[in-house]
C-alpha cells in the first residue's frame, strides 16, 4: 500500500525520486537481513528541530554497526534541506536510513544505501496528555542499545499484547531492571522530586537528553540504575521520543503510578520542552 500523499518525494540512490517510484532491490541486507540503522527528527515551520543531535546520532549508530554514511554530515544537511523544500509540508518528520547495501550473497555487506524520507507528523493530543497513559512490561533487552538499528521485531511483535492489555506501549526490562521503550526512553520522579532516567543500555535519545538538561535547572537529576521497586515507589512517570515529546504514564502493568493521574513535574517539563522548541524555529 502507498502513502496517502503520493505528492512527496524521497532522497534515494543519490537523487530525489517521487516517493511512489523508491525502491530498494530485494538483495538489499535491510530485506534480506533486517541490517540497517536509521534516525528521525521532527521538522516544524519548515527548519528541523535539534537537528545537530539528530545527525551525530546517526552518524554514532553508523560507526556501531560497520557502516559507513555515503555523504559528510553538511552534505546530509543539505539534503534535508533540499527534501522539506520540496515536499514544502508544514509539521513533518524526516525518517533517515542507512542500510547494509545491495549484497550478492544475501550476507556480506554491499555498499549502503542511504534513504530520506518526510512524511506528515501528528503529535499527541491534548486528551492524552492530560489523561496519561498505561503501559506494560516486558523481558527484553535490545542487542545493540546504542545503535538506533531497524530491527524492531520484539516491539512489533508485541504491538497485540499491548492492545490486549488496554496500554499504548511497552517497556523493556530484565531481571527486574528496566531499561527503555522500542521507540521512547522512560522516566520516573522520585518522592522528593528527583528525575530519573535509566543510564545503561538505553538509546541515548535526544528528547531525553533536552529533557535532563531542562529538568536540572529546577530539580535533581539522576541517570541511574531504575528497577521495578523504583517504578512502585514513583510518584510520577512518563516516557519521552520525538514524535510524542513527554507522555505521562499513570499505570504500569497493573499498578497505578501516584494518584493515577499525570503529575505536577511532568506537565511543568512537557511546558518547558514546547517551549524549547520554540527556539529552534
Amino acid at each position: 500500500m502507498m502513502p496517502a500523499n503520493a505528492n512527496l518525494y524521497a532522497y534515494i540512490h543519490g537523487q530525489f525520486t517521487p516517493l511512489q517510484e523508491s525502491f530498494l532491490h530485494i538483495s538489499d541486507l535491510s530485506i534480506q537481513r533486517g541490517y540497517g540503522i536509521f534516525d528521525f527528527f521532527k521538522v516544524q515551520g519548515g527548519k528541523p528541530v535539534f537537528l545537530q543531535d539528530y545527525l551525530e546520532r546517526f552518524y554514532e549508530s553508523a560507526r556501531l554497526m560497520e557502516l559507513t554514511v555515503p555523504v559528510t554530515s553538511d552534505e546530509l544537511t543539505a539534503i534535508i534541506t533540499q527534501l522539506i523544500t520540496k515536499n514544502k509540508l508544514p509539521q513533518s518528520g524526516i525518517k533517515m536510513l542507512l542500510t547494509g547495501g545491495y549484497s550478492a550473497n544475501g550476507y556480506d555487506p554491499g555498499e549502503p544505501n542511504l534513504l530520506l524520507t518526510e512524511q506528515p507528523l501528528v503529535l499527541p493530543e491534548q486528551e492524552t496528555i492530560e489523561k496519561g497513559i498505561k503501559i506494560i512490561t516486558q523481558e527484553h533487552m535490545r542487542e545493540i542499545p546504542r545503535a538506533k538499528t531497524i530491527n524492531y521485531s520484539m516491539g512489533i511483535r508485541l504491538i497485540n499484547k499491548i492492545k490486549e492489555a488496554n496500554a499504548s506501549d511497552v517497556l523493556y526490562q530484565q531481571n527486574g531492571v528496566v531499561t527503555e521503550f522500542p521507540r521512547c526512553n522512560f522516566f520516573i520522579v522520585t518522592p522528593d522530586d528527583t528525575i530519573v532516567t535509566p543510564d545503561k543500555d538505553v538509546l541515548l535519545g535526544v528528547t531525553r537528553k533536552n529533557v535532563l538538561q531542562l529538568a536540572a535547572r529546577k530539580y535533581k537529576t539522576e541517570t541511574r540504575t531504575v528497577t521495578m521497586a523504583d517504578i512502585a515507589q514513583a510518584k510520577e512517570a512518563f516516557l519521552t521520543s520525538t514524535t510524542k515529546r513527554i507522555l505521562p504514564i499513570v499505570q504500569v502493568d497493573d499498578r497505578m503510578i501516584g494518584n493515577g493521574a499525570p503529575g505536577k513535574v511532568t506537565k511543568e517539563l512537557l511546558a518547558d520542552l514546547i517551549t524549547l522548541e520554540q527556539t529552534q524555529l
